[in-house]
């Protein structure tokens, strides 16, 4: 009999341990509990943009980044770092872009969303992998553009586009 009264008595004492925080802070969750844990922390001040995007892309790719959150981020932090590129351009005093810069800015822009664009097979449609050089279900060369001009590459073993001679990625 006794053992069993010990036993009730340390049962209700864990119990009264376990629920006494829900009671002493009246039942409600602190800020930090409350933040869900795929939040992404506030860039600092002195970091770019630009690598502000490199970030998101790594966490992406280790999966620590939703999709639904880097496409917020990421429209965000190109914005950002547009800004800051024309910023630089500008210069000190003031002035517009020269047509050369903004047309240099143009191309930058141009190559970054062609790379957003998955590669796609012509039988088997979009691929996953945004690197992909062949299909990873039928094995036939992915065609793509050029991203120094835009030119379509064809010949799945070349190394430089046949129109302005820029190097192709390996």
């Amino acid at each position: 009999m006794t053992a069993l009264l010990v036993g009730t008595v340390l049962a209700i004492a864990a119990l009264a341990f376990v629920l006494l925080p829900l009671f002493v802070d009246g039942g409600r969750v602190s800020a930090a509990a409350a933040r869900p844990s795929h939040a992404a922390a506030p860039r600092p001040a002195d970091a770019s943009a630009v690598d502000a995007l490199r970030e998101i892309e790594f966490d992406r790719a280790t999966g620590k980044l939703s999709d639904d959150d880097y496409t917020a981020l990421k429209a965000a932090y190109t914005r950002e770092a547009l800004d800051e590129l024309r910023a630089r351009e500008q210069g000190a005093d003031g002035d517009a872009m020269s047509p050369g810069a903004e047309a240099a800015a143009d191309a930058v822009i141009a190559r970054f969303r062609a790379r957003a664009v998955l590669p796609s097979c012509a039988v088997c449609g979009p691929r996953p992998e945004p690197d992909a050089l062949f299909c990873s279900s039928c094995g036939r060369f992915l065609e793509a553009d050029c991203l120094h001009c835009g030119e379509r590459v064809t010949e799945p073993d070349a190394r430089f586009c046949v129109a302005c001679g820029a190097a192709l990625a390996a």
